[in-house]
């Protein structure tokens, strides 16, 4: 397999600032994320481009069609009066519909904004999709059911928005097609291709101007460090969301890029919709797998199981890709070692970007035996490393960073250094100081860091995985606590099968303490590391109340300041839900 080994210019300035950069250059960059399709409908218009199941199989289309039919809607939206000033919402999942209809956008050079469907689909939290078609103002908004979403449709936020629909009693996909007229429209490598809405996780939803610039530097930047990929026109079952820029920016153009097949997996890694994604990927086999660690590890258990699955899904995948945070070593290394009974040896890789860096911005591109590591700054990204208390904060700037938020000049403003340098608030390590070229390794989201009252910093990141690989099978999820107090404690959010069988107490769980104990009893050390109390939450995490981000993150300052109350039952000791854990 192709893959180009890291070589990088590591410059340290006197104030402990290090600087990064790839020593080769960039090559070639195509000026739109349409040029794209328009070279593979000609090249390979037969080949299958994206597909969705249906029924026992999958309806597929090929490059030809999806570039004819994408053609036609763009030519529809611009009839309807759409252009750059007047972008479009899409307020669905991923589906062959909500592709043609981007693409169709990027023809149009009319800026999409993908939203996560929960916002829809859960009247509580349609407060969140009103603050964001506030902000955006779309001319049209898209939605694959429009009987579904009838009621969202006449909603005061989107008065001034035409509704289009896969299906339903409006205006349809079909409809758009036949409004015919020419498309004329001058599409540049500065056209905002798409919007896409930050996580809000630190703040409120920011919308990021995503140039076709960024997404077509970002695949050439990928394609240099991986040159395999153009060696085999990818193969992706995916169900990682568009809305959120690895899945809609990174994956999707990665099959469109390199002439790929994007086969679009309905499930995903939660209890009720796991099965659907290891159908899927049983009767259909990728070339990449893009997964998030607790995706990863539910195929684990299933290819444990299932010795036959484990050998179909390794003996033809060239790469194996976790994002989101660092897959667990003990995943690392069964997957590793089911990939070696089926005779092969897929690259095992990560990265490293941000909404804001369309997205990848570090890449490991050379073999790793150890999980954690996102690798090295890609072509045409210069790397800042500033010094912050011990760590090490990351600052990137480049042709595939953004230039502005929308309508959002003194957050834009904020978001660079007076070098031009994109501030993105997160830490990164070096795997060995002595060799850049190793690569850095992920060290926490700085504004998730907090202070005891004993002045010493909890690295919550880093804390919160050592945790959760420890609760394995008690708990989804926690959350730190413990700023101006002398002691670390936890809320957790219980696995399902906790919550069912333990007794409420208000918004706290009461549950045998003794399983959590053990499970803790290895995490001694200083009082940065040391728990000594945690409190189980009877509400899970809520997605209308913003403590659940679009991304499906925990929103971990929302979470902590809806839920104040708890947090003061949690440090009383004499509080029946709360767990004595003892930091022994």
């Amino acid at each position: 397999m192709a893959f180009k080994p890291h070589d990088v210019i590591c410059e340290n300035r006197p104030d402990g600032t290090i600087l990064l950069q790839a020593r080769d250059g960039l090559g070639d960059v195509a000026d739109r994320t349409t040029d794209w399709l328009e070279h593979w409908a000609d090249a390979t218009p037969d080949a299958v481009f994206l597909a969705e199941r249906s029924g026992e199989g999958w309806r597929e289309v090929s490059y030809g069609e999806a570039r004819d039919t994408a053609r036609g809607i763009a030519a529809g939206l611009r009839s309807l009066g759409l252009g750059p000033d007047r972008p479009l919402m899409i307020l669905t999942g991923n589906s062959v519909a909500h592709g043609l209809l981007a693409l169709a956008a990027q023809y149009a050079g009319v800026p999409f904004c993908p939203v996560a469907e929960q916002y829809a689909a859960i009247p509580a939290a349609r407060v969140r999709l009103d603050e964001i078609a506030t902000l955006l103002q779309p001319a049209a908004v898209f939605a694959e059911d429009g009987f579904a979403l009838a009621d969202v449709f006449e909603r005061d936020a989107f008065r001034d928005a035409r509704p289009i629909m896969a299906h339903g009693p409006g205006l349809t996909l079909e409809d758009l097609t036949r409004q015919g007229g020419a498309l004329d429209v001058a599409v540049t490598p500065d056209s905002v291709a798409k919007i896409l809405m930050t996580s809000g996780s630190t703040s409120a939803p920011k919308g990021v101007l995503t140039t076709h610039r960024m997404l077509c530097t970002n695949q050439a930047q990928i394609a240099a460090c991986l040159p395999f990929l153009r060696d085999r026109p990818p193969v992706l079952v995916d169900w990682l969301p568009w809305n959120h820029v690895f899945g809609g920016s990174h994956n999707f153009n990665l099959v469109l890029a390199n002439g790929g097949s994007l086969y679009i997996d309905g499930g995903k890694p939660i209890p009720a919709l796991i099965g659907k994604t290891i159908e899927n990927n049983r009767i259909k086999q990728g070339t990449i797998s893009f997964n998030v660690p607790v995706g990863f590890a539910a195929l684990r258990d299933a290819m444990k199981a299932d010795p036959g699955f484990a050998r179909a899904f390794f003996e033809d995948l060239d790469m194996l890709f976790y994002a989101g945070a660092s897959l667990p070593q003990d995943v690392w290394a069964d997957l590793w070692a089911m990939a070696e009974d089926a005779g092969t040896q897929p690259f095992f890789t990560s990265s490293w970007g941000l909404t804001e860096t369309a997205p990848a911005a570090l890449l490991q591109h050379e073999p790793t035996e150890r999980s954690g590591v996102v690798g090295v700054p890609l072509p045409g990204i210069d790397v800042k490393l500033v010094p912050a208390e011990d760590r090490l904060e990351v600052r990137v700037k480049g042709p595939s960073i953004f230039n502005s938020y929308l309508n959002a000049p003194d957050k834009t403003a904020e978001a660079f250094d007076a070098e031009g340098y994109f501030i993105t608030g997160d830490a990164m390590r070096f795997v060995d100081p002595e060799d850049a070229t190793l690569g850095l390794a992920f060290d926490g989201r700085m504004s998730e860091d907090f202070k005891l009252g004993t002045g010493i910093w909890v690295r919550a990141a880093t804390l919160r995985l050592e945790i959760l690989s420890v609760l394995k099978g008690l708990a989804q999820d926690v959350i730190l606590t413990g700023e101006g107090r002398d002691e670390v404690g936890l809320l957790i959010v219980p696995a399902a099968t906790l919550r069912e069988v333990a007794e409420q107490d208000g918004a706290a769980l009461i549950c045998d303490p003794l399983p959590f104990q053990a499970a803790l009893s290895g995490f001694t050390g200083g009082s940065a590391q040391r728990l000594t109390r945690a409190m189980i939450l009877a509400e899970p995490p809520s997605i209308a109340e913003g403590e659940i981000t679009a991304k499906g993150n925990l929103n971990f300052a929302r979470i902590k300041a809806g839920r104040a109350d708890l947090i003061e039952r949690l440090y009383d000791d004499a509080d029946p839900a709360t767990m004595m854990i003892g930091g022994t």
